[in-house]
This record gives C-alpha cells, sequence and structure tokens, in this order.
C-alpha cells in the first residue's frame, strides 16, 4: 500500500511514465467531488448523485479490485474529494490508508456498513464482499448514499434523496425481469460454477444453488489445488452441471480445460468483481444484472448463449 503525504504523489506522478488507475475530469462549480472505489460504487454515485456530483472513479472497468495496488495516481485522485465511497467487506481496504495519508479528515462512507453480510472464508474472513450482487442490498446502499450525500451537501439533499427513491426503482424493475426469467428454469437445473466464490448473494437471492468454483474462495488471489480441481470435475459430472461460466476479468484458460474433461461447455463472461467498459451489457450496476442472469440461464438451459444488447 502506497502511503506518500498528496505532495510526495504528486511529484513521482509527474516523473512517471506508468499508466495512471484513473481519469482525472474537472468538476464544474457547485459540483460536490466524491472519489467512488470500484466500479460498481461509481455507478452507484453517478446514479444517486446525477449532475450535482462530480464522480472519481479510482479502478477502471475489468481491473480485479482483490489484487489492486494503488499508484500515486491514486492519492492524486483523492485530492479535492468531499467525500469517498467505498464498498467495504476488506475488497478495498487499501484507500482507508491511502485517505489517513493522502488527504486525512475527508469523510468515508461505507456502503455495505448495516446490510446484511454473509458470512467469510480464510481470505475474507470479515466477510463475502460481493453484497452488490443482491439487488435488495443494492437498493438499501443507494438509499443511504442519498442520505449521506444530502449531510455532506444539504443544499441538494432534496435531489439526492429524490434520485436516490427513482435509481431504487429502476432497480427493482431490473429485479423483477430477472426474477420472471429464472423462473423459466427449473429447479433441479439451476447449478452455478464460476471462476471463483462470487456469486453467492446472487445465487441465494435467486434460487439457484452454487455447486463450486474453480478457485474455491471468495478472493481470486487464491490458486486451486490439483485435488481442488478434481474433486470440482467429479461434482460437475455427478450433479450433471450443464455449464461452467467464466469472469470477464479474469482467464477462462483453467475453465476450460476443466470444462473439456468433465464433459460441459464455457459460458460467456459474467460481470464478477468489476463492471465492464462502456458500450458492454455490463457497463452499469443494472446492465450486469441483467446480463449474468441472461448468460446464467442461457447455459442453465443449454440454448445460446445472449448477445451483446
Amino acid at each position: 500500500m502506497i502511503r506518500l503525504p498528496l505532495t510526495a504523489a504528486v511529484a513521482l506522478a509527474l516523473a512517471s511514465t506508468a499508466c495512471t488507475t484513473t481519469h482525472i475530469a474537472t468538476s464544474t462549480p457547485g459540483q460536490l467531488t466524491v472519489v467512488a472505489t470500484t466500479t460498481q460504487m461509481q455507478d452507484l454515485v453517478r446514479n444517486v448523485g446525477g449532475p450535482d456530483v462530480h464522480t472519481v472513479g479510482i479502478l477502471k472497468p475489468n481491473v480485479d479490485p482483490h489484487d489492486f495496488e494503488p499508484t500515486p495516481s491514486t492519492a492524486i485522485a483523492l485530492s479535492g474529494a468531499k467525500l469517498v465511497v467505498e464498498s467495504g467487506v476488506g475488497i478495498d481496504r487499501w484507500v482507508d490508508g491511502l485517505v489517513a495519508n493522502s488527504v486525512p479528515g475527508t469523510p468515508i462512507w461505507v456502503a455495505s456498513d448495516g446490510l446484511a453480510i454473509r458470512t467469510g472464508d480464510a481470505a475474507d474472513p470479515s466477510g463475502d464482499p460481493h453484497w452488490w450482487f443482491d439487488p435488495t442490498l443494492f437498493e438499501q446502499a443507494a438509499t443511504s448514499l442519498g442520505r449521506e450525500l444530502g449531510k455532506v451537501d444539504p443544499t441538494h439533499s432534496a435531489a439526492y434523496r429524490a434520485r436516490a427513491r427513482a435509481y431504487v426503482a429502476k432497480i427493482a424493475a431490473m429485479d423483477a425481469a430477472n426474477r420472471r426469467l429464472i423462473a423459466t428454469v427449473p429447479q433441479s437445473d439451476r447449478l452455478l460454477v464460476t471462476n471463483h466464490d462470487a456469486f453467492g448473494y446472487f445465487a441465494a437471492h435467486y434460487g439457484i444453488r452454487v455447486v463450486g468454483s474453480v478457485v474455491p474462495s471468495l478472493s481470486t488471489e487464491a490458486q486451486p489445488s490439483a485435488s481442488e480441481v478434481a474433486h470440482l470435475i467429479e461434482r460437475i459430472r455427478a450433479q450433471h452441471v450443464h455449464a461452467i461460466f467464466t469472469e470477464s476479468s479474469l482467464s477462462p484458460k483453467l475453465e476450460q480445460q476443466i470444462a473439456s474433461e468433465a464433459g460441459v461447455k464455457v459460458y460467456a463472461n459474467l460481470y464478477g468483481d468489476t463492471l465492464g467498459p462502456a458500450g458492454s451489457p455490463g457497463a452499469t450496476y443494472v446492465g450486469m444484472e441483467r446480463w449474468d442472469m441472461r448468460a446464467m440461464v442461457a447455459g442453465f438451459l443449454g440454448t445460446v448463449p445472449p448477445g451483446p444488447s
């Protein structure tokens, strides 16, 4: 973790030729500058903050937050922030020390605080950090963010609360569409195998059974052993799983090898720990949830994977 004063970080960044992690646009007069860590948090802030907020995102699309390491540009991105929004449950813990060293006193709002967090594992003992996959939890976060922005910027408090309500309604409509779609799949066929154990909230919410993951951990930094891979193949065969799902931010090579040995297909790129780039089906939170459900249902039923719509 980088622990440089902001002035030193700026000097180092100007001297560096390395690619930055963050694009920093200029805010307009009257806007509240909010720095958001993960891509999901960035989309949350944009929807609730609207034109009253200048959103600065730290992580880019398709960058895995589990193994992200801050750079000098990350410290620069925090300059001028009136609020820092993090996802929490350890997935972006690196931001706390960075704020303390770069912009001490800047308030940090943790979106997962107060939410019903699933049990963690050895890699994430504080809990399963992938809470955003449960739409009801994301709705709660949107409502809470509307209140938090109003505290920091009372002038626009009514607008923040109104946009939060509108966004919650949009998430609820997406959730209803997903429920109608998963209802087309018999319960016995809703068997999920993914790269790593990132979809527990999604599966629990929609009545999907997680058979296993190639990386048997909540973190992508873990590595599967040969025996773990062999046991997963056995479960796939024994439970008549139809597909293994890859994630857009991870290499699918091992999944393809396992699928070949188990006699199943590899389906679509799910959006897991990160949203997709602009123009992709998973560029927004709502788009990500819809795409993942459509891709899963295609895999469960053995039909054609969804196109980029």
